[in-house]
């Protein structure tokens, strides 16, 4: 049996969903309608701002629909009209009732950012991150109503480098889902793309980033806390304070050595930047920004605020 897919509705938000909107137009997929997310205010004037896709769809002249619900028959009438044979998902921002995952004939497929089951949630790619993890992935997976339970249908792996952080990795991953979507759909005409149950005793989750995380514990690894700068950027950043005022830490890196100095101590200042000791090895810091102030190189930052070695950061 060859699979008809004539009408897609794509339904994604922000920038990781751009690559997998193209990938459609590159292979002149005929995308009916696109779903986005309400524009929303941003920057310090609060302009209402269109979400990427909104403008990658809109540049294409396909018809852009931002319920502010979608849960209702309404909504669900609405996308009946377009008559699509296939939905597809990258990081559209809100979970999907059963009746509009059902309602094409091959159902919705989602371009998750994890190798599943591994991270079924909302933050997988800073999760991975955060838990040191060396290596990613993306999922083209078959959705029901559960988070991220569906069956797999492609998977692809990707190299998780020392210096990623939750920004440039998703950078990496969204390209890699547009090209596994392209050969997803060239699978799934073909009637070559087996569905295959996930094994649930291998599932771990990746909740929302909080900010209560944000803050730099240095009686840990520095290893474990160069995950976490990563993994936070660009939100919420990790931070330490010094003299009551918070301090963000940013492109750590570890340098091996037992340090003699209490956790946190600031142990050396140079060029690359700032060392400071952590419950295991040392972490050097190139970038902070504090306090009523903007992100900078540290030799940049102590030309106003200087700091002596020996301080501790709390």
């Amino acid at each position: 049996m060859i699979n008809k897919i004539n009408r897609i509705i794509f339904m994604g938000t922000p920038e990781f969903a751009v690559p997998s909107l193209q990938a459609l137009l590159d292979s002149n997929e005929n995308v009916v309608a696109v779903v986005t997310q309400p524009d929303r205010p941003k920057g310090r004037g609060r302009k209402l701002t269109p979400p990427p896709v909104k403008v990658l769809a809109e540049a294409h002249n396909i018809p852009v629909l931002q319920p502010k619900k979608i849960k209702t028959d309404e909504f669900l009438d609405t996308i009946r009209e377009y008559e699509p044979d296939l939905i597809i998902v990258t990081a559209y921002g809100r979970i999907l009732p059963g009746p509009l995952l059902h309602l094409p004939p091959l159902g919705t497929i989602n371009v998750h950012g994890s190798l599943l089951p591994k991270y079924r949630g909302a933050a997988p790619i800073q999760r991975a991150i955060l838990n040191g993890d060396r290596e990613t992935g993306i999922t083209i997976m078959q959705m029901d109503e559960g988070m991220d339970t569906g069956d797999i249908l492609l998977p692809g792996s990707l190299a998780i480098e020392p210096d990623d952080t939750s920004v440039t990795l998703a950078e990496k991953m969204s390209a890699l889902g547009g090209k596994l979507l392209k050969e997803a759909l060239a699978l799934l005409r073909k009637d070559q793309l087996p569905p295959i149950k996930q094994d649930d005793a291998l599932a771990t989750e990746a909740p929302l980033l909080c900010k209560h995380e944000a803050k730099i514990d240095w009686t840990e690894p520095a290893e474990k806390i160069s995950c976490l700068i990563r993994g936070l950027e660009p939100w919420p950043l990790a931070f330490t304070t010094h003299e009551d005022k918070w301090l963000r830490l940013f492109r750590p890196q570890v340098i091996q050595g037992a340090p003699d100095e209490a956790p946190g101590t600031l142990c050396r200042i140079d060029k690359d930047g700032l060392v400071i000791a952590a419950g295991r090895d040392y972490l050097l810091v190139s970038e902070v920004q504090c306090e009523g102030s903007k992100r900078m190189p540290v030799d940049a930052f102590l030309r106003g605020r200087p700091l002596e070695v020996g301080i501790r950061f709390t």
